[in-house]
């Protein structure tokens, strides 16, 4: 809420009852002509009438657009954070009403869903994914085929260039 412009509008009727308070005092004078007096503070007070009613019209222009944002907000964070069981919920419930009425359905639940139904599957298909790659990573060892040609006396490989 704009507390600042309440704190204004009491300051502005707090001028304007002091104005009213002046003409009262002025009206107990015999100086002054008494319905002139009150015409003009029927004047102040119409003043501030119009000055109450355009802030007022204003200030609920304001507070319907803060209503506005706090509103989509609102909706929003609670739309994040919602579970989406909740949502099947909802729609389960609006259709049991529509089927008391004798309206047909406008979405087909599936019978015995479990919320789980879905994370279950996901955890099955990690775990298989995983006992796959394990799988994949064994590797074993490739059978060493023994040279038999090629070796000089000593039965040390050639060094590459050296003829013996």
């Amino acid at each position: 809420m704009k507390l600042n412009l309440l704190q204004e509008l009491v300051t502005l009727n707090q001028a304007f009852e002091n104005v009213i308070h002046g003409l009262e005092r002025m009206e107990r004078v015999t100086l002054f002509d008494k319905d002139q007096l009150r015409y003009s503070r029927a004047e102040v007070e119409s003043a501030r009438v119009d000055a109450n009613r355009e802030f007022f019209d204003k200030f609920e222009e304001i507070v319907e657009k803060d209503a506005e944002w706090a509103y989509k907000f609102c909706r929003a964070y609670d739309q994040k954070n919602k579970d989406p069981f909740d949502f099947y919920l909802e729609i389960k419930e609006r259709e049991d009403a529509r089927r008391k009425k004798g309206l047909p359905p406008r979405a087909v639940l599936l019978p015995d869903w479990d919320k789980d139904d879905e994370q279950r599957y996901d955890e099955e298909r990690t775990e298989k994914r995983t006992v796959r790659k394990r799988r994949a990573g064994v590797t074993r060892p490739k059978p060493t085929v023994a040279k038999t040609g090629g070796q000089n006396q000593t039965g040390a490989a050639p060094t590459p260039g050296r003829k013996d």
